[in-house]
């Protein structure tokens, strides 16, 4: 291989002294015939060409073994991890199949392999890796949790290779995407080595002299401060357990990364960074025992060390919203040096290090958070350090996102969806004039209806038409709830605007023939003709599946039965009239030249008060209608039923009360109504029955229903409304 100019000088070092570190390593792991297997696959393959540098000129096989070696070193000894490792570069340049990996090696390496080709076929998607759900998704690919440990493991391995690189805005995008995922990844999985290393080395590639300043201030005298946190840490040692304190304490410097994060935070620089010495007293105390040997520790300490009172914290009294518990103290130990004292015990120290899932196992609440709940369960495998830990994860299911699917647009921007959404679901979920002008999409490449059923990692491209317009069934359609929600309210601006289409076309067709709308005998029609409320009907004839002539039709018919059973010519006289039910009606109307006493109604259409001049209208069960002479009706009844039309005029008043309708105009000024109001309030036999006003671009116009005695009443408050400013009209309508 090194003939072939495969390797440089240096790597070819590199790779027998990482192939000699690996082989003896993996000497209880690989049986001897996976190791004569493997050697003799990565020999052919790089003879063949199947390890060719990649487009950054990076070594794949010095790459994939080093990347072995870490998952030995950081994670654990496990064989289809290590095997699936080494192996995965060759089906990448399909030198071997997946089938015969699986033949030779076992389903369970082949597995893995097949969730790192899933994982990472996510980067062809061109995704943000800063957005949340690429982190997810990440995680529902793999399927196995051991493809995340690979993934992790590969990434501090370039970290590591891409040190020298010369093209610097690779190293940094790398570093960004470890940043933003990896470091994250690793710390919640409980990898804090590798979490602290692929901090530090992000932060020497996104800014250089930064990590120089500090690693130069750390590493100028680490002999120094190793032996340093030694002494501080013995005559500590000594005092706890003459307390009878049982303990463990542990002594660290600060990571570059987390003195950076420290110095940004709190504007300072590294001189004013009181912690790069710092120790943790764990205390093996329980139950009510624990925050008085907090502090008992915390005496001792600060009786031997000078404390700064102003570096003082304490998380015992008021524990943070995380539930993490402790006693922070920084001390003038040896050589005026400061160090950080962390007083806990062991239950507050796991929720500090396990997160807010631990506080809720010791709380007894069980963690909604899937997420949290996976994490933590694979880090306590880790952590247990047991022979078979390696083998509970294998078997450890990764279906925390069953709930939920996640794809891409063509741009490369990541969406979440329930699991179960459609083509349509995403389509709302984009923009709501997108969901419906929606037609159907291509996903992948390929065209599908808008029934399509989401998988995560699709690619989609919605289709749309100006022509297009959303349907009643795709409430069936649409999977979620939010998106029905949607469709619902396009459904009804679409009936909407129907209707007062509808409505727009009946009024103005009335009007062009000359007939006033009875609301009340509209509604029986309505009704009659099968529709369950009047917007219905009003979309119907806004889309035109009612003929409107035929409405109008069946309007004047049932407006004439109203008015007589019979067409035969009779005179007035031969009708006979029904006496009264209320003898008050006497002195109230005259009928004819002189009759009294007969049942009469008030008509709708113009609703006649006392003082109006006034016709009777004989009907065929003996009543007489009273209309106004300048009833919208009258022409016509006159002209077809003259015959049944009789004089009437007001006699004696009775104190009765007529309902009468007002139509205002007027400009939209704030208190507008209010003084309408006001002024009908203060006029004498006059009650506000009812107001509705609507308003458009500055305008408004309404009707005013009261209740009045008489003509002249009403003449004088017609006239009063007139002067209120900002009214423009005041006329006499009709119900």
């Amino acid at each position: 291989m090194k003939e072939g100019n495969f390797f440089t000088e240096t790597e070819w070092a590199e790779f027998r002294t990482c192939y000699r570190e690996l082989v003896d390593t993996t000497r209880d792991t690989f049986a001897n015939n996976d190791r004569k297997q493997v050697g003799s696959l990565i020999k052919e393959a790089a003879t063949a060409g199947a390890y060719p540098r990649d487009e950054k000129n990076i070594n794949l096989l010095l790459r994939s073994m080093n990347t072995a070696l870490i998952l030995c070193e950081k994670i654990g000894h496990e064989r289809s991890m290590l095997l699936a490792v080494l192996i995965y570069p060759l089906i990448n340049q399909q030198f071997a199949t997946i089938e015969e990996i699986e033949k030779q090696y076992g389903t369970d390496t082949a597995k893995i392999i097949r969730g790192l080709i899933k994982a990472n076929s996510l980067y062809e998607k061109h995704a943000a890796i800063s957005n949340e759900n690429f982190k997810k998704l990440l995680l529902s690919f793999a399927e196995d949790i051991r493809v995340i440990f690979i993934m992790i493991a590969d990434r501090l391995c370039l970290m590591r290779m891409i040190n020298h690189h010369p093209d610097e805005e690779f190293r940094r995008e790398v570093a960004t995407e470890v940043s933003y995922l990896y470091a994250p990844l690793s710390h919640r999985l409980g990898l804090y080595k590798i979490k602290s290393e692929l901090e530090d080395l992000s932060l020497k590639y996104t800014d250089r002299p930064t990590y120089d300043l500090i690693a130069h201030a750390l590493n100028s005298k680490k002999k120094y401060r190793d032996e340093y946190i030694a002494a501080f840490i013995k005559p500590v040692k000594e005092r706890l357990e003459e307390e009878g304190l049982r303990f463990e304490i542990k002594g660290r410097t600060k990571s570059i990364y987390s003195i950076w994060n420290k110095m940004k935070k709190q504007q300072i620089d590294v001189k004013g960074i009181y912690d790069l010495f710092a120790i943790r007293v764990i205390l093996d105390s329980e139950g009510k025992q624990e925050i008085g040997d907090c502090w008992r520790a915390f005496s001792i300490i600060t009786n031997m060390y000078l404390p700064n009172p102003a570096r003082m914290k304490d998380w015992l009294s008021i524990p943070k919203s995380n539930g993490y518990e402790s006693l922070h103290t920084t001390v003038l130990g040896p050589d005026k040096k400061w160090v950080e004292v962390q007083i806990r015990t062991r239950r507050m120290d796991e929720v500090a290090e396990r997160g807010i899932a631990a506080h809720w196992k010791y709380k007894g609440i069980k963690s909604e958070n899937n997420l949290d709940e996976m994490m933590n369960s694979v880090r306590e495998i880790l952590e247990s350090e047991s022979d078979d830990s390696l083998e509970q994860i294998k078997d450890f299911r990764m279906d925390i996102y069953d709930k939920e699917v996640f794809v891409f647009s063509p741009k490369g921007d990541l969406y979440k969806l329930p699991y179960g959404s459609t083509l349509l679901d995403f389509a709302f979920l984009i923009h709501s004039k997108i969901g419906c002008t929606c037609t159907g999409g291509r996903v992948n490449g390929k065209n599908k209806t808008i029934r399509y059923v989401l998988r995560s990692g699709d690619t989609i491209e919605i289709i749309t038409s100006a022509n297009q317009k959303p349907k009643q069934d795709w409430l069936n359609i649409a999977f979620s709830a939010k998106t029905r929600t949607k469709i619902k309210q396009a459904l009804n601006e679409i009936a909407n605007k129907s209707a007062e289409i509808g409505k727009e076309l009946l009024l103005r067709r009335f009007k062009n023939r000359k007939i006033e709308i009875d609301d009340a005998l509209l509604m029986r029609l309505i009704k009659k003709m099968g529709y369950k409320t009047v917007t219905d009907f009003y979309v119907k004839l806004g889309e035109e599946k009612i003929n409107i002539n035929d409405v109008i039709g069946l309007y004047v018919n049932l407006y004439e039965q109203d008015n007589q059973e019979n067409t035969e010519t009779r005179t007035a006289e031969e009708y006979a009239l029904a006496p009264a039910d209320k003898k008050s009606v006497d002195d109230e109307l005259v009928i004819g030249g002189n009759v009294k006493g007969v049942n009469y109604k008030l008509a709708k259409c113009c609703t006649p008060v006392f003082g109006d001049e006034i016709f009777g209208f004989i009907s065929t069960e003996g009543s007489i209608k009273i209309h106004r002479n300048d009833c919208p009706n009258a022409a016509h009844i006159k002209e077809r039923y003259g015959y049944r039309v009789i004089n009437a005029r007001w006699a004696g008043k009775t104190g009765t009360q007529y309902v009468a309708t007002l139509h205002v105009v007027g400009q939209d000024d704030i208190g507008i109504v209010t003084n309408i109001s006001s002024i009908i309030n203060k006029e004498k036999n006059v009650s506000l029955r009812s107001i509705a006003i609507d308003s458009d671009d500055g305008l408004f116009q309404g009707h005013i229903s009261v209740l009045i005695d008489e003509i002249s009443t009403l003449n004088g408050l017609i006239k009063k409304l007139k002067t209120v400013k900002g009214v423009k009209g005041v006329e006499r309508g009709n119900i």
